[in-house]
């Protein structure tokens, strides 16, 4: 049976963020592995090496990320074992990246298994060493956080900055172009799309980048500039450019950005859009013309 045949998250009875939550998550994954090196005999060696050797998630991904990440002067193993020592030490984390490992199966329907998406979503493992460098940030180390900032950039193309704040049940959907500033900070449950900015809005210093709150959805291309806050369950339109805050449960789109229903009364929407990834229901609404 292909690991794309399941279809199951995670079983209800289990509190998210629990380690029972974890250690099921981690035992699905290797089921999942065996069951594509039985399919595909190709990627046998290669499951065992990520996943089937390893007695933990944070050990897999730990494996995975320094391989990733090395070059020919920052040694897998030195990796290997910062990423250990962080996730191991950390519950926090570990909860966030089987956060981000749901949030991934279930929003993409391109999403075929948890573990497709712990060794190939390149958003996802970009998101992850991204964790860890704003820990080593924490720590003031910031030289290894920006080296490795560096390499997540040069490796997976996305670039955050070690001192962004980013929650969990984070989806970097295709993640190709982001770029995310020092100073910003992403709730939980968000879901951004390709060539998406967080930037600043020119040299100022200090708290110059932008704040988004829980469940917004931020569409391929979006530029959002300066300390605006994006609020709770907003949704971004693709391509919009945004320098102004939103308010909650509303959709700004265009550029300038303009909220749908106007300034004055905007249209509010009940989903939360990080989740249910609607792109397109605003369309009525805000504009008339067809192709």
């Amino acid at each position: 049976m292909p690991a794309g045949e399941f279809h199951h998250p995670s079983p209800p009875q289990i509190p998210p963020g629990s380690m029972e939550e974890e250690e099921w998550l981690w035992g699905h994954i290797k089921t999942e592995a065996r069951l594509d090196a039985e399919a595909e005999p190709a990627l046998a060696s290669y499951l065992y090496s990520t996943i089937l050797s390893h007695s933990s998630l944070e050990r897999s991904l730990s494996f995975h990320l320094g391989n990733k990440l090395c070059s020919s002067t920052l040694l897998s193993t030195l990796l290997y074992d910062l990423f250990l020592n962080i996730f191991s030490t950390d519950a926090s984390l570990r909860a966030a990246t089987v956060a981000d490992l749901r949030a991934a199966r279930i929003r993409d329907p391109a999403c075929i298994s948890f573990s497709h998406c712990l060794l190939n979503y390149k958003g996802f493992l970009a998101c992850q060493a991204h964790r860890v460098a704003h820990k080593l940030w924490t720590q003031s180390r910031k030289p290894l956080a920006l080296a490795l900032q560096a390499r997540i950039s040069d490796v997976f193309a996305v670039d955050i900055h070690p001192g962004a704040r980013v929650g969990k049940g984070i989806l970097f959907d295709h993640a190709t172009g982001v770029v995310v500033g020092e100073t910003a900070v992403i709730g939980n449950n968000v879901s951004i799309l390709h060539h998406v900015t967080l930037g600043g809005t020119g040299k100022s210093s200090g708290d110059r980048h932008p704040k988004i709150g829980d469940g917004v959805l931020i569409g391929a291309g979006a530029t959002i500039l300066g300390n605006v806050m994006i609020g709770e369950g907003a949704k971004i339109g693709a391509g919009s450019v945004v320098l102004i805050d939103v308010p909650p449960r509303t959709t700004a789109v265009g550029n300038p950005a303009r909220l749908v229903g106007g300034k004055g009364q905007p249209t509010k929407h009940e989903e939360i859009p990080g989740e249910s990834m609607d792109h397109t229901s605003f369309m009525a609404e805000w504009s008339d013309y067809i192709i």
